[in-house]
């Protein structure tokens, strides 16, 4: 088929197909823990999720709207008008009223996504009344967590450092012979994305997150419950969460940090608030140290000297 066959219509339906293919590409490239057929963002768990999860929708939607007017006016310029087919170029310089009407469109967009953005980051910095803390620390490969206080009270000695799971760790390794699709969790195919303890945290509770590094930069990232942070060596971030639904949820760190940056996978464990405090209790106990037994042995007795005899003279 030449290309001066080439139909209005068919320009049409191969703009369409175009932006979804594209849509398709894309639009999973940034989740931390896909499942089968996902093109979007997961919409999250927490009270606050839903934010994020509007604001990437109502982006996606200018930006699909604005591609298919810009590439489909450019196809239909390439293909309807060629000079193959007579057409000759106009000659005006410009148009003061066409340029006026794209000028201001554009900035009412960015003025409306800024407002809607602005609001959002609004939400997401307020972590005052927060009754839970809990201090991340990003290190080459793996996430310390530090529980620093719940409902009020200080948490003492109660933390721990949480890496990728020995079978996923085997696994990896070059000429393992191992199969990943084998690394399963209650039927779940968990490689490079499960850890040996996971941070758990009561739901219904804001929780407040004080992330660090402690050697590069790395970036603490749940996809459910709809933000990332980044962890910066030297630097306190802070961010919140109030989990709504119990679970297990899954993600990775997010900033390029050295040769191991794939694996170092982070697990999320939301409980009812009855359960956590008993975990809490648990782990409060087993970092006391016992007391020291009394001693039952009898102190030896003092030997008794006699007093030294002045010689005869």
């Amino acid at each position: 088929m030449t290309s001066g066959s080439i139909r209005p219509g068919g320009i049409k339906r191969a703009v369409t197909a175009l932006a979804l293919a594209a849509f398709a590409l894309f639009g999973s490239v940034v989740q931390a823990n896909p499942e089968p057929g996902q093109l979007n963002m997961p919409r999250g768990v927490t009270t606050y999720s839903n934010v994020p999860y509007f604001l990437n929708n109502v982006a996606l939607g200018v930006c699909v709207v604005i591609g298919i007017l810009v590439f489909g006016a450019m196809f239909i310029a390439m293909f309807r008008f060629r000079k193959s087919r007579g057409a000759v170029a106009e000659k005006w310089s410009h148009n003061t009223t066409l340029e006026i009407v794209w000028t201001t469109i554009p900035v009412i967009i960015l003025i409306v996504l800024a407002y809607l953005a602005t609001g959002g980051l609004k939400t997401f910095s307020d972590t005052t009344n927060a009754q839970m803390t809990v201090k991340v620390t990003g290190y080459q490969w793996k996430w310390r967590y530090d529980y620093v206080d719940y409902q009020g009270k200080a948490i003492d000695k109660v933390g721990f450092m949480s890496k990728l799971d020995r079978e996923s760790d085997e696994t990896r390794q070059l000429k393992s012979g191992l199969d990943p699709n084998a690394v399963k969790v209650d039927g779940y195919n968990t490689y490079l994305i499960n850890v040996d303890e996971p941070l758990v945290v009561p739901i219904d509770t804001k929780i407040r997150f004080v992330i660090t590094a402690g050697d590069v930069i790395h970036s603490w990232w749940v996809p459910a419950l709809g933000w990332k942070m980044d962890a910066i060596p030297g630097i306190v971030n802070a961010a919140w969460t109030n989990i709504k639904e119990p679970g297990v949820y899954r993600g990775q760190c997010a900033e390029l940090c050295g040769q191991d940056h794939g694996f170092m996978p982070i697990v999320v464990k939301a409980v009812p608030k009855a359960e956590f405090e008993q975990w809490l209790a648990s782990k409060q106990q087993s970092a006391t140290p016992a007391p020291a037994a009394a001693s039952t042995a009898a102190a030896p007795a003092t030997a008794q000297v006699a007093p030294a005899q002045t010689p005869k003279g």
